[in-house]
């Protein structure tokens, strides 16, 4: 019924706009496709090889009466899930400030706001970004941003993060206590092609509003002429209940990359440390003390782009996958075709 209700809000959309135009005196319609196959060695996830992850997006941005602007994005996150990415009323027309009211992606690191198949160099999310916070993590509520010359910041007050098994599955929309949280991203260009950034997020994440959750991120890039440096720094600090130690996750994310003529040469290195004493119990058994969290592994990761046009890319993979505290024959191979149109 989810899937059914949004298809059915986002075809009154459209509709409205393909018949009145003049309610939106400037819009644009847009959108994008991915679809990838995996194959792993004897511990991964799809050992036998699979196809599928067939994803999809739609883009529906505007400006209208000069000072307002809006966008709604609309996901086909798997073959039978649908949800909205985005939904927010902009106001203000400088560069300098915009207000953003509704559902936004949280400015965290350079990665969350840029996670879409076309924006991604590699298939695989990050060691950090997987393990550290929501995939596609957003959350609804006031967001301000804006840049002067080369220095740009945004701030933002929510629902936050809720409480869940683990960090990524503490996306919610309707808040879980009387808490709102807080948090934001700064960066700054230094140079030609140079830039540094950091982001904090800071909330109450049980019923109670007595844990905090905190989080830290900062990150610096430099490309030059087809040549990329990316690197970035993650961090939690879980409060746990009296009796358990803090919880703690931390991971480094390191890329590189060069373009000749149509194709990327692309490597990465990444790593995850998580330690949680308390959290991870069984699915619908909150209300039991969990069994705990111990991650510690690595990755090196290889990949190749094609893209013949700026709306076609075609992206290979391989993935060294490495835990310190058991070896698992986990490496895995992945290809993805995306298109935008």
């Amino acid at each position: 019924m989810r899937f059914h209700r949004i298809f059915l809000v986002f075809c009154v959309v459209i509709g409205g706009l393909l018949f009145c135009p003049s309610a939106f005196s400037q819009y644009q319609l847009s959108g994008w496709l991915s679809a990838r196959y995996e194959k792993g060695k004897t511990a991964s996830d799809f050992p036998q090889g699979t196809f599928g992850w067939l994803k999809a997006g739609l883009f529906l941005r505007g400006r209208t009466a000069n000072i307002f602007n809006y966008n709604l994005e609309i996901q086909l996150k798997s073959e039978d899930r649908v949800e909205i990415e985005e939904a927010w009323i902009g106001i203000g027309a400088a560069e300098s400030f915009q207000l953003k009211l509704g559902c936004y992606l949280i400015p965290f690191g350079k990665y969350n706001t840029a996670n879409r198949p076309f924006q991604t160099p590699f298939i695989q999310t990050p060691l950090p970004q997987v393990h550290i916070y929501p995939e596609s993590w957003r959350d609804i509520g006031v967001l301000a941003e804006g840049r002067w010359s080369s220095f740009g910041y945004s701030l933002y007050l929510g629902n936050g993060l809720g409480e869940g098994r683990n960090l990524p599955e503490g996306q919610q929309f309707k808040d879980n206590n009387s808490n709102k949280s807080a948090g934001g991203r700064i960066s700054l260009k230094l140079g030609e092609g140079f830039e540094v950034g950091g982001s904090y997020y800071r909330g109450k994440y049980d019923e109670a509003s007595e844990r905090e959750l905190q989080l830290y991120s900062g990150d610096l890039s430099w490309g030059s002429q087809g040549f990329l440096l990316l690197y970035e720094y993650d961090r939690a600090e879980i409060d746990n209940p009296a009796g358990y130690a803090q919880g703690t996750a931390k991971g480094h994310f390191g890329l590189a990359s060069l373009k000749v003529s149509d194709f990327t040469v692309l490597g990465s290195y990444q790593t995850l440390n998580y330690i949680d004493p308390y959290h991870e119990w069984e699915p619908l058994d909150i209300l039991s003390d969990g069994v705990g969290i111990a991650k510690d592994m690595h990755r090196w990761a290889v990949g190749l782009n094609y893209s013949p046009a700026p709306s076609f890319v075609f992206t290979v993979e391989y993935d060294f996958n490495r835990e310190k505290t058991v070896e698992l024959d986990n490496d895995v191979f992945l290809a993805r075709v995306s298109l935008l149109f």
